[in-house]
C-alpha cells in the first residue's frame, strides 16, 4: 500500500481580463481550489476545482469544496492507497453524495500523481490520446458589440482562436439575436459563431430565438432552456435544423443517457467537474458517441490544473465534432503555471510530460492565495511577473 501522507487545500483569487457577462453573474475574477496530494514515495498530485460566479452557475462553490474536501474527504483519503485511483474513488462515491467538483479534483491529482510514478501523461492512463492539439474556442462576453467585434478581430489576426462563443439572455432574445447578427456580418466566414444561453429561455422564446439565429448564421445554440427541462430540449431539437447543445443538463453518465435516449440534444458539452471527474466525462463522451450525439469540450474556466486535464481527457474521443473551449487560462490576468499552456494556431497543445504534464508555480500561487498575508488584487501591492494582459 502506497500512503497518502498529507493533503493541502487553498483558494486562489485571480482577476479576469474584462468583465465576464452571463446571463445570471457578471464575473471579475475567477476563484479556484486547489488540492495537493502528498504521496508517501515523495510524488505530490495537483487538482483543481473551480466553478463559475460562485453559486450562481451550480450547486458547489470554491469556498464550499474547500470545506467539504478538508472535512469529508481527507480523513478518508489518508486511509487510502494512492496507487489505487479508481478504489479511492468507488469509496469516496459510496460515503460523500454529489460533490462533483470536488471529487473531480481529488481525482485529477491521483491521476496526476500516478502517471509521475508510471511517467506517462494522464491521457495514457484514460486509454490513449487520438490528438496532440485541440482547436479553442473563445467566448465573447463582454456585452458591448463593438467590442466584442474588435476582440474577436484581434483573436484572429493573432491566430488564436477562430471559433466564438457569444453569451446570451440578459436582453430581449430580438437585441440578443441582433448582436449575434452584427458579430457575424462582421466576422464572416473567417470564424464560427455559436452562443450560449445558460438556460435563460423558456421554450417559446428558445423556439424563436433559434429560428432567427440560424438566419444569422449562428451554427449552434447551448442549453437554451432550464437544465431540468428535457422534454422542451427535444423537441427544440427535433423542431429546428440549427445544433442545440445539452450543457448544464449534464452531471454525468447517467443524465447522459436519459438526455440520449430522449434525443434531446445533438451535442454535448463534456465537463470533467460536471461529470464527478475525468474518467465519468470519459463516460459521457462513450454515451454520446454511442448514441450519435456530437461532442464539445466544455469548460467551468477552469485555470491551468483543471484545464490540462480537460485537454487530456479530450485528447482521447474518437470525434471532437464541435471541437472545445478551454481558454479558461487566458481569461485571467496573470499566470500561476511553472509552465504556461501553450495556444497557437487556434489550438491548445495538450501536455505530454508525465501526469498532466503541468505544475502550479508555488511562489506565485503563495502571492495570489486568499489566505497570503498581502493586499487583495484590488490593492497596490505589485504582483509577480508574467502576468496576461487582455490583447495577449
Amino acid at each position: 500500500m502506497l500512503a497518502i501522507e498529507s493533503i493541502d487545500t487553498f483558494l486562489v483569487d485571480l482577476p479576469t481580463i474584462r468583465p465576464h457577462v452571463l446571463s445570471m453573474a457578471t464575473m471579475m475574477r475567477q476563484t479556484a481550489c486547489f488540492l495537493r496530494i502528498h504521496c508517501a514515495d515523495g510524488i505530490i498530485g495537483t487538482g483543481e476545482a473551480t466553478t463559475i460566479g460562485g453559486l450562481s452557475y451550480g450547486p458547489e462553490s470554491p469556498e464550499g469544496i474547500k470545506l467539504a474536501i478538508d472535512t469529508y474527504f481527507t480523513p478518508m483519503l489518508l486511509k487510502g492507497d494512492a496507487s489505487r485511483p479508481a478504489m479511492i474513488m468507488e469509496m469516496l462515491g459510496k460515503a460523500i453524495v454529489g460533490n462533483h467538483f470536488a471529487k473531480c479534483a481529488v481525482e485529477t491529482a491521483l491521476l496526476d500523481a500516478m502517471g509521475q510514478r508510471l511517467r506517462v501523461p494522464v491521457s495514457e492512463l484514460l486509454g490513449g490520446r487520438r490528438r496532440d492539439r485541440l482547436p479553442v474556442a473563445w467566448t465573447l462576453a463582454s456585452g458591448n458589440t463593438a467590442q466584442d467585434i474588435a476582440e474577436a478581430e484581434h483573436m484572429l489576426d493573432i491566430r488564436r482562436h477562430n471559433i466564438f462563443k457569444l453569451k446570451i439572455g440578459k436582453r430581449s432574445v430580438e437585441d440578443d439575436v441582433a448582436h449575434v447578427a452584427t458579430i457575424k456580418k462582421a466576422l464572416g466566414s473567417r470564424a464560427s459563431i455559436r452562443v450560449d444561453v445558460n438556460q435563460a429561455w423558456d421554450e417559446a422564446s428558445a423556439s424563436k430565438g433559434m429560428a432567427m439565429l440560424q438566419d444569422a448564421g449562428c451554427d449552434l445554440v447551448e442549453q437554451p432552456v432550464a437544465a431540468h427541462a428535457r422534454a422542451a430540449m427535444a423537441r427544440l431539437a427535433q423542431a429546428h435544423s440549427i445544433p442545440i447543445m445539452a450543457d448544464e443538463a449534464l452531471t454525468g453518465p447517467h443524465s447522459a443517457f436519459d438526455y440520449a435516449a430522449a434525443a434531446a440534444a445533438d451535442v454535448f458539452a463534456v465537463k470533467i467537474q460536471q461529470s464527478g471527474g475525468l474518467l465519468a466525462a470519459c463516460k459521457v463522451g462513450a454515451i454520446a458517441d454511442a448514441a450519435g450525439i456530437a461532442l464539445y469540450g466544455g469548460t467551468m474556466l477552469e485555470i491551468g490544473i483543471a484545464t490540462a486535464a480537460s485537454a487530456h481527457v479530450f485528447a482521447t474521443f474518437p470525434k471532437l465534432a464541435f471541437q472545445t473551449e478551454l481558454f479558461g487560462p487566458l481569461l485571467v490576468t496573470e499566470e500561476i503555471l511553472a509552465e504556461p499552456l501553450h495556444y497557437a494556431d487556434f489550438s491548445l497543445r495538450v501536455p505530454d510530460g508525465p501526469g498532466l504534464g503541468v505544475m502550479l508555480d508555488m511562489d506565485r500561487v503563495a502571492f495570489f492565495r486568499r489566505d497570503a498575508t498581502r493586499p487583495s488584487f484590488h490593492g497596490s501591492a505589485p504582483a509577480p511577473t508574467t502576468s496576461r494582459s487582455a490583447k495577449g
